[in-house]
């Protein structure tokens, strides 16, 4: 590991100050630090943020210290209520917390798949949805693969059996947000702030839409914006989560998907679903979410949106069983809208 200051921030405008060029923000630091002792990332300076509390609290209205408010943007529809979810929640508060339980519980079953216990009590929303490529060539320190300014995607002819079916750009990298997922399906928000009194929105899929063009590139955020809130609307009563793994605890997903919409006398209405580890961005397929509108859910129709999610996968060598899988998860997880 190479030398850098260590810096704590006490406000949002103090991190994105002290944050400089080459300098990272450290909350649970699971991926961060992992990526520094092998190597692949050398920041100059570490900005603490675990001390900025109110970016800890899960809300129903905004009570916060931020210069700017977080309400969701006009340019948007503004949804009939709103959770307000700090960057710094842990893990287990989102599986465990009362709010999320009742009126998101597919954000609660993604975040229980998260992990292990102890990874859960230290990592952070903002670390799982901002985590890198977990391709193990990218991982490999002796390795300049293309996400690491090389020009190759080794995996396109290596080893691909935990790669992607769909991509935009040669780098196959699956994405492996369990709650990235979710909430890309949930319609939900993040709010960054860009500099002092700067602040954005972002849509989940703004938020990853660098990702599927860019080799490079794990989010469309640069390492100095700092990710202060996520904005949940409410108007989907109904969620779930599913996940496919080798192992039965302590794994990433083979592929998972998330679902949600609201369902009454048997037939879904507002539906989204989204996959994960099966492109390097929680991916969507507008064409499904029409499909299902207003239509019972049955297991015909969840077969068939699963069939038009599907139908532009491109399998290689190693992960064609991933199409079957994916199929699989759609059902369930529609279905699991109904209870």
């Amino acid at each position: 590991m190479n030398p850098f200051q260590y810096v704590t921030a006490h406000t949002s405008d103090e991190a994105v100050s002290l944050i400089g060029q080459n300098g990272r923000y450290l909350g649970g630091g699971i991926d961060l630090l992992g990526e520094m002792k092998d190597y692949i990332v050398s920041p100059d300076v570490l900005v603490d943020v675990k001390g900025l509390s109110d970016l800890t609290k899960i809300h129903s209205e905004y009570e916060g210290t931020l210069q700017m408010s977080p309400a969701w943007p006009e340019s948007k529809k503004s949804p009939p209520a709103l959770l307000y979810i700090g960057s710094l929640v842990t893990i287990t508060e989102l599986a465990e917390n009362a709010d999320i339980k009742t009126k998101l519980p597919g954000l609660s079953e993604a975040a229980t798949e998260v992990g292990s216990p102890q990874i859960r009590n230290v990592a952070s929303l903002a670390g799982n949805l901002l985590q890198h490529s977990r391709c193990w060539y990218y991982r490999q320190p002796d390795i300049a693969c293309l996400k690491r300014s090389g020009d190759t995607c080794y995996a396109q002819e290596g080893e691909n059996k935990y790669h992607s079916l769909f991509t935009g750009c040669k780098c196959i990298t699956p994405f492996t947000s369990n709650l990235g997922v979710m909430l890309a399906a949930l319609d939900g928000m993040v709010y960054v702030q860009k500099g002092p009194k700067s602040f954005a929105h972002l849509s989940i899929p703004e938020l990853y839409s660098e990702a599927w063009k860019n080799p490079a590139a794990h989010t469309s955020l640069k390492t100095s914006d700092f990710l202060c809130l996520i904005l949940v609307n409410l108007n989907r009563a109904r969620s779930a989560y599913r996940q496919m793994s080798e192992k039965s605890e302590f794994d990433w997903a083979l592929v998972s998907c998330a679902a949600a919409g609201n369902v009454a006398d048997g037939k879904i209405t507002d539906a989204r679903i989204a996959l994960g580890a099966v492109a390097p961005v929680p991916y969507m397929v507008k064409e499904a979410h029409h499909f299902l509108e207003g239509k019972s859910l049955t297991d015909e129709n969840a077969s068939k949106a699963a069939d038009i999610i599907l139908k532009d996968a491109k399998p290689l060598a190693h992960n064609g069983y991933k199409i079957p899988l994916a199929h699989t998860l759609i059902r369930r997880t529609l279905l699991a809208l109904n209870t």
